[in-house]
């Protein structure tokens, strides 16, 4: 089975992606992308999973019986960063919208019942990557230094039109010394300029056995699942913008990220090193 999910292949009623563990095919990372209209709540099951709340478009508040989360959102994934929450296991809550939107709900099957937690955007690392064309922008939503889950590791990465991200080639799907088991999943949005299926990117996972090569043309919706091996680069398009959300997960008892970079291309970290970033990173 193809590890790439074009838009529409994984919907659901209101749910334009429901993925999880036993539908990707691996253990631990899971993903739901709803839509909601003005005034609608949707009930959100986290039985032996750990979940996050991010709106992509849009605002929401995430209540149970013990708290209520407000989460002001955003217009766009583009235009500006967003308040998230974290869900522990059996922690089951209610998102309501009271003007609609789209909302992501990143999940790890997980064992230890952990509060709920709410994080300002104010309070989200921005890391700006690379440099020249593959410069670009990480959004540490719930990146693994961030405290909360006890698995789930959840990113945003922004890339301007002609630029490279994911890049050199990198890998986390071992335990060692210097890279940790991960699932990834891979989200993609594109910035067009025009209509909503205009723009695109590309994206590449390989294995050094040949077992794994994949170069897909990706656009706004798609979604591609990582179990190993080597992923990169993701390549937006000159002249629209790429984003993706990155959910990540796996059996280290530690949550980590550490990757592996593909020995035939680490010599790009050295020769970058006194090149300057793109200027158009951040977008905001």
């Amino acid at each position: 089975m193809s590890l790439f999910r074009p838009a529409g292949t994984l919907s659901a009623t209101g749910a334009p992606v429901v993925l999880d563990p036993a539908s990707a095919g691996w253990s631990y990372a899971g993903l739901q992308v709803v839509d909601m209209s003005p005034g609608e709540s949707r009930r959100i099951h986290v039985e032996g999973v750990e979940a996050a709340v991010i709106p992509l478009r849009g605002s929401c508040i995430v209540e149970a019986s013990d708290y209520s989360f407000k989460l002001e959102g955003r217009t766009s994934v583009f235009e500006q960063m967003t308040d998230v929450c974290y869900l522990g296991v059996g922690d089951d809550a209610t998102l309501i919208s009271d003007k609609g939107g789209r909302f992501a709900i990143t999940t790890a099957v997980a064992t230890e019942q952990r509060s709920a937690r709410y994080y300002p955007a104010s309070d989200v690392a921005v890391e700006i990557r690379g440099a020249g064309q593959a410069t670009r922008q990480i959004n540490a939503l719930l990146s693994a230094d961030v405290p909360g889950p006890q698995k789930l590791i959840v990113v945003e990465v922004l890339a301007p039109g002609g630029n490279w991200s994911s890049y050199p080639p990198h890998k986390h799907d071992e335990s060692s010394d210097v890279e940790v088991q991960l699932e990834e999943i891979y989200y993609f949005l594109i910035r067009d300029r025009t209509r909503w299926r205009d723009g695109f990117g590309m994206h590449r996972t390989y294995t050094l056995d040949g077992e794994i090569d994949e170069t897909v043309e990706v656009r706004s919706g798609d979604v591609f699942l990582v179990p190993r091996g080597y992923h990169g680069p993701c390549v937006a398009a000159p002249g629209y913008d790429m984003y993706y959300l990155n959910v990540m997960a796996g059996p280290d008892p530690e949550r980590r990220w550490m990757l592996y970079t593909d020995p035939e291309y680490a010599w790009l970290w050295d020769a970058w090193k006194d090149l300057p970033p793109d200027p158009r990173v951040p977008l905001y």
